[in-house]
């Protein structure tokens, strides 16, 4: 079994056609395989989807399609790891060794808070300068959009 902590710009990927879309959804297919997200991924989520509905890249139809299987996905395949005051600390120090924004270093933080449980995750992302910063704390890593 496989363990992916997903940062938001693969979450998204999940649910908006995109390049690495069809890694994202081969990943989902395995059954063996588990998901984690920082809980703060949610609205981050929930963002991109309603501001690509505004800009006319999704329809109202396929958000509330995206909507309805949204909270059945996150309740059957998704563990979801809290955003506590140990995760930000650790953002805090991320910030002094790597050249994060804030929330993709609260992102990592709350991976490294993760593998503390015994789990292993993978930590997949789209974003350059995190999947380094990853790479750097020990983590294997995963790009989808370059597989």
């Amino acid at each position: 079994m496989s363990v992916y902590y997903l940062d938001s710009s693969a979450l998204v990927k999940l649910f908006v056609e995109e390049q690495g879309t069809d890694h994202m959804l081969k990943l989902l297919s395995i059954a063996d395989n588990s998901f984690a997200l920082l809980s703060l991924a949610r609205v981050e989520l929930r963002s991109a989807l309603r501001r690509r509905a505004r800009a006319g890249d999704i329809s109202e139809t396929d958000l509330r399609a995206i909507d309805s299987h949204l909270e059945t996905l996150f309740a059957t395949r998704f563990v979801f790891q809290p955003v506590s005051d140990q995760v930000l600390e650790y953002a805090i120090a991320l910030i002094e060794d790597y050249p994060l924004r804030a929330y993709d270093a609260v992102q990592l933080a709350g991976c490294r808070a993760l593998s503390r449980s015994a789990l292993n995750p993978v930590f997949v992302c789209a974003d350059i300068a995190l999947l380094d910063a990853a790479k750097n704390e020990g983590f294997d890593v995963l790009n989808p959009e370059q597989v």
